[in-house]
């Protein structure tokens, strides 16, 4: 069954197949999908910031918008994904000099660069420290790679143990991926995204009794219909520090 047009991309470009939402992959050009869009541009933007020049390799890269976004600072960057969808669409879409894009899975790719990023993936994994140890053999020296999860202690539900997504492998708490991290890498640096700018006063607002409110005035449908849509990559920072409360975590590591 074909997924509903609410869940599937607008507006892409001739020739370029739009892609629907399956739970394992966040995508742009989905209005109802931006939240979650704009909170992983975010951390691939903040990458992109500390690999000018650099060769890297953007492991289950999915539908290549991160892809795009590292390769306006870096001398190259090659997108992995296994998926045969979302490798041909990434190619239609985003691959130009300096861009490439490989199909394959991210325990066999086998090309040495100088930084990987892996970002909400690592919790779908059956055996993360050997794909960790994978990576840290795939980087020239003085190379590093970011990886990025959610933090479980905000994404389950208050005292449950973890979410419920049926991808999830594995969801951490921050010292349970630092221990994970440090058993494939020597030097770990954790850093946590939290909301920022309208986010954090939209956070303040649920903690006030927001959800309450809107409801009874029947504008729900009305504020976040224009709310959601107008989130950007600004409205996420990262931050070391309170990594309790971070929505994610991102770990630096060489």
């Amino acid at each position: 069954m074909a997924a509903p047009a609410t869940y599937t991309q607008q507006d892409q470009p001739a020739g370029v197949p739009p892609l629907s939402l399956t739970g394992e992959r966040t995508l742009p050009d989905v209005p109802a999908e931006n939240y979650w869009y704009r909170r992983h541009l975010a951390v691939y933007r903040c990458i992109a910031e500390r690999c000018r020049g650099l060769d890297v390799v953007d492991m289950a890269c999915g539908e290549g918008y991160g892809t795009a976004v590292l390769a306006e600072r870096a001398a190259h960057v090659t997108g992995v994904d296994a998926n045969p969808e979302a490798h041909e669409h990434a190619g239609l879409k985003y691959a130009r000099p300096g861009v490439r894009f490989v199909r394959d899975l991210v325990e066999t790719y086998s090309e040495r660069c100088d930084v990987i990023v892996f970002l909400q993936t690592i919790e779908h994994l059956e055996n993360p420290g050997a794909v960790l140890d994978h990576f840290r053999t795939l980087l020239r020296p003085g190379g590093r790679a970011y990886v990025s999860t959610p933090n479980v202690l905000t994404l389950a539900p208050a005292g449950a143990e973890r979410s419920g997504n049926p991808w999830h492998v594995r969801e951490y708490r921050a010292e349970e991926f630092r221990a994970l991290c440090a058993a494939s890498f020597d030097d770990v640096e954790l850093l946590g995204l939290f909301h920022a700018r309208k986010l954090r006063l939209h956070e303040l607002a649920l903690r006030a009794g927001w959800d309450s409110v809107h409801p009874r005035l029947g504008i729900t449908e009305r504020f976040y219909g224009r709310f959601v849509p107008a989130i950007s990559e600004r409205d996420f920072g990262l931050r070391s520090g309170n990594l309790e409360r971070a929505l994610d975590f991102l770990a630096i590591l060489r």
